[in-house]
Formats: C-alpha cells, structure tokens, sequence
C-alpha cells in the first residue's frame, strides 16, 4: 500500500479526519467497507449478492481482490424491478427514487434516512466547494419527483443553511420573474435550461436586474462553446456537478474555482476508470469509463457499478488544497457512438471541431438517415449570420473529413433556430431506426 496522508477538514463546520492515498489504490478502510456491502448484499439475497456466491465470494482482502469482484450493470437493476435492489429491510426505506425508463423499465432505487441524509451532506460539500454559502440564494429550476435532481439540489441548499427558491423545469416567464424579484444569487440547471434562460434574459434586456453569480449545471454532458457563452453573456462562474440516480444522485462531486476537475467524496464512493473493451484498470490520467462502488450506502449499495461514463483520475494535487480526488470533466458515455459508413463517430468529437469556428455557436444537431442504401449524417449549426453560410458549412464539413474520415451535410442555420430545451437536449437523431 503507498503512503497515505491525514488531512483533517471542515466539513458543514464539522471536523472530518479523512485519509487520502498518493494513487487511487483501494484503502484498508474501504475493504472494510466494501466487506460491509459484501455481506449485506448477500444477507439480502440480491441479484449480486447471487453474483457473489455463485462465484464463492464472502469478503475480500487486498486491491487484488477487490479487483476481481464482478461488475454490476444497468441491465442487472432494471431486471431487478420494482424493489429486488431493496437491501435494508422496508421498516427503514424512507423513499424512493427513479430512473426514466425511457429505454426499458425504469430502475428503482431505495433510500434509507441515512441515505438521503448523507447525499444531502455530499450535495452541500458541493455547494461548499463552488464557493456557495448560507447567504447565497439558490434557484433550482431541475425536475422534482421521483427523479433525484430537483430534491437533491434541495437538500442540498438545505443541509447547507441556503435559501432554497424550488422552482423546477419550465414557466420560464416566472423563472425570470422570481430570479429578479427574489435576487437569486445561485441558478441549478441543465446545461440546456441555462442557455435558454441566458438567451431569454439578454433577449428581454434584462441583464442589469439579474443578481446571479455562480451556476452550478448538471444532468447532461455540455461542451467549452456553450459553457463560455452562458459564463460570459450571465457574467457568472460555472460549476459541473456530478451524479447518477443509481448512485444518489447530482451531488457526488464537482469542480472548484481552480476547474481542474471534479472533485469527488471518497469517504462515501470509491471509484475506478476502466477499459471499457478489456475491463481492466487503466492508469490514473487515462481516459476510460467510470466505474463506482458505494461503500457506506443502505438502501441499494452498488458494487463495481458500469456508469458507461467517460473519463479520467486527474493524478496529483489541486491547487484549491482540496485532497479529495478529481475526475475529469465527462467526455460522453460508452453507448453515445454513432456508427456511420464504418466509421466510429462521438459526439464529443463533433464539438471538438466546432470549437475551432469561431462563426460557430455552440448549438448543433446531429440528424442520421439511411438513404438510397447508405447512411448520411446531416449536421445543423448555428451562426449569427454575419457570415457566409455555404462556406462556413464546407469548412466544417472538411475538417470533420480529415479528422474523422467521412464528409457530413453541413447545414449552417440562423442563431435560435435549432430547438431549446427546458430539460435536456437532444443532439443526436438516429432515423435509421425509427
């Protein structure tokens, strides 16, 4: 095991002993955590607790071990509906959360008070580290219900002594109205609500009656062209907030000031980055898909869980004095690659290409058809129409060609004309299968 250092921290003004290793090795402490997990899953008799004595695991021992328990799946909760992950037993279930269910049946996830009281904790850690304290006011304009962001955000605030402005999705009349009257100092939301409230206030011209400082956006992946476009035209700095419903929820890390990643709570998660080919461990540094394990969690403990996140331990300290760990900003997900004319595409890449068009808003989609027995891809992108359309649309289209291999039709439109979303956008439209 490599040398560990003590670092003891103020936490929601409460002293935290924590120990932090020089690489992401597992802990002694978290063995003994995940040995906890281990035997609750298994009293439980849950599909991976099954998982566990089919293959004659009762407890593990060493990194080594811990490496060869068996990965968990989206497919392995969904199978497990309505409350096969149920671990606790029910007299302690205080709440449930869900995914959408928009591919299959939804997951649900059980929640003991613990639970929830120790995601408020991590969410409030997150406001913390954005700099956010009790005197901010905080606009939460993501969903409430059995999805876990707008309550997260919540309790959250909450735990943090903040004033809460629960709002939710949508009414963006009122959303406006309240940031004005209330003097909302924090906004919560979707990359995509933020920029539609950002084009909504400076279409309004009412920059000058918005109180706002920090952002803190979650939810779905954004990229450098919007985040500088929200940042700049609001004025305010941005956080990304990191969080799964399978695993609490938005709050298990996010980026400080220094935006050298996201930092992450290792005293509640461990987690790995994985070969998403092979399934083995990579360096730290390497980009790769996120695996988590929880490891004080009750209602629904997960062990070795594939998010099909991408992306990588930022190795080394943070200039913020923070030790807790960084992840990477999410690059995309494992299941976002588009296969067109054999060529394995990701969106992330199609961003990384309009970064470099300053005519280029941050807006596109991404339309896919099958025509005349081959597959065309259609890319549709903003400008602010101070530029010729045809040509921007050829440059793009032959940078997209010597970079990734095939030619797109490029459709360059005017500013706003590309649709907003009040939840999450979609940006890519697969209609080979509809």
């Amino acid at each position: 095991m490599k040398e560990r250092t003590h670092v003891t921290k103020k936490v929601l003004n409460v002293s935290l002993t924590v120990t932090y290793k020089k690489d992401m090795q597992i802990s002694d402490l978290q063995i003994t955590q995940v040995n906890r997990q281990i035997e609750a899953l298994k009293n439980a008799g849950s599909f991976y607790g099954k998982k566990l004595s089919d293959a004659g695991i009762s407890h593990i021992q060493t990194p080594e071990d811990f490496k060869g328990l068996p990965f968990s799946e989206k497919n392995d909760l969904r199978e497990a509906y309505p409350l096969g992950l149920m671990t606790a037993p029910e007299d302690e279930i205080v709440r449930i959360h869900s995914s959408s269910g928009t591919t299959g049946l939804p997951v649900i996830i059980p929640y003991t008070a613990k639970d929830v009281d120790d995601w408020a904790i991590m969410f409030a850690r997150c406001y913390e580290t954005a700099g956010i304290t009790n005197m901010d006011r905080i606009q939460i304009t993501p969903g409430y219900g059995l999805w876990t962001a707008g309550i997260g955000f919540q309790n959250g605030a909450e735990k943090l002594g903040a004033m809460v402005i629960p709002m939710g999705p949508g009414n963006t009349d009122k959303q406006l109205q309240m940031m004005m009257d209330m003097k909302s100092t924090v906004i919560c939301a979707t990359s995509s609500y933020a920029l539609l409230l950002t084009e909504e206030i400076e279409k309004r011209g009412i920059g000058d009656k918005i109180h706002l400082k920090k952002g803190v956006i979650g939810s779905e992946r954004w990229g450098e062209k919007m985040r500088q476009r929200i940042k700049n035209e609001l004025g305010i700095e941005l956080y990304d907030i990191y969080g799964l419903t399978e695993i609490y929820g938005p709050g298990i890390g996010i980026n400080c000031k220094y935006d050298t990643g996201m930092h992450y709570w290792d005293d509640y998660l461990y987690i790995e980055v994985i070969d998403p080919v092979t399934l083995k461990p990579v360096p730290d540094g390497e980009m790769g898909e996120i695996v988590i394990t929880t490891l004080v969690k009750e209602g629904a403990p997960l062990i070795r869980y594939r998010t099909h996140d991408l992306s990588r331990i930022v190795p080394g300290e943070c200039p913020c004095g923070s030790r807790f760990p960084r992840l990477d900003m999410i690059m995309g997900r494992t299941d976002d690659m588009i296969k067109i004319k054999g060529v394995n595409v990701f969106p992330s890449q199609i961003e990384e290409i309009l970064r470099e068009f300053p005519e280029a808003s941050s807006e596109y989609q991404i339309r896919i058809s099958h025509l005349n027995g081959r597959d065309t891809m259609r890319l549709y992108v903003e400008t602010n129409g101070s530029v010729d359309f045809l040509d921007l649309g050829r440059r793009i289209a032959g940078t997209i060609k010597s970079r990734i291999g095939f030619t797109p039709l490029v459709k360059v439109v005017e500013l706003g004309l590309l649709p907003r979303s009040e939840k999450k956008s979609k940006r890519v439209i697969d209609e080979r299968y509809e």
